[in-house]
C-alpha cells in the first residue's frame, strides 16, 4: 500500500479507470457476439452491426482499443455480414435491358475568345 498522498490518489483512480474500461470491453465484446449471433442464426444483422460498429467506436474514443484495431474490427463485421448477406439469398438476376441503338455525339464548346486591349 503507498505511503505518500499522491500515490494513494493514483492508486483509487485507476481502480476507477479499470472498472470503466472493463465496462466498456464487455459492452464491446457482448455486442460482437451477439452479432455473430443474428449472423448464424439467420436474423437481420443490419442492427446487430450497427451495435457493435457503436461499441467499437465508443471503444476506440475512450481509448480502450487502438484506433487501427478498431477500425480493423469493423472491416472484419463488415466482410462477415456480406458474406452472410451472400450465402443467405442469392440476387435473382434480371434480364439486360436494350441498349440505345446509337448515341448522340457529344456536344462541342465553342472556343473561348482572347479578349486585347
Amino acid at each position: 500500500m503507498p505511503i505518500i498522498k499522491s500515490a494513494k490518489k493514483r492508486v483509487k483512480t485507476a481502480q476507477k479507470a479499470a472498472i470503466r474500461n472493463s465496462k466498456t470491453k464487455r459492452a464491446l465484446k457482448s455486442a460482437v457476439k451477439s452479432f455473430q449471433a443474428a449472423i448464424s442464426g439467420g436474423k437481420d444483422s443490419k442492427k446487430a452491426q450497427s451495435k457493435a460498429q457503436s461499441a467499437i467506436d465508443k471503444a476506440a474514443k475512450k481509448g480502450v482499443i487502438h484506433k487501427n484495431k478498431a477500425a480493423r474490427k469493423k472491416a472484419q463485421l463488415a466482410r462477415a455480414a456480406k458474406a452472410a448477406a451472400g450465402t443467405k439469398k442469392p440476387a435473382a438476376k434480371k434480364p439486360a435491358a436494350k441498349k440505345a441503338a446509337a448515341k448522340k455525339p457529344a456536344a462541342k464548346k465553342p472556343a473561348a475568345k482572347k479578349t486585347t486591349k
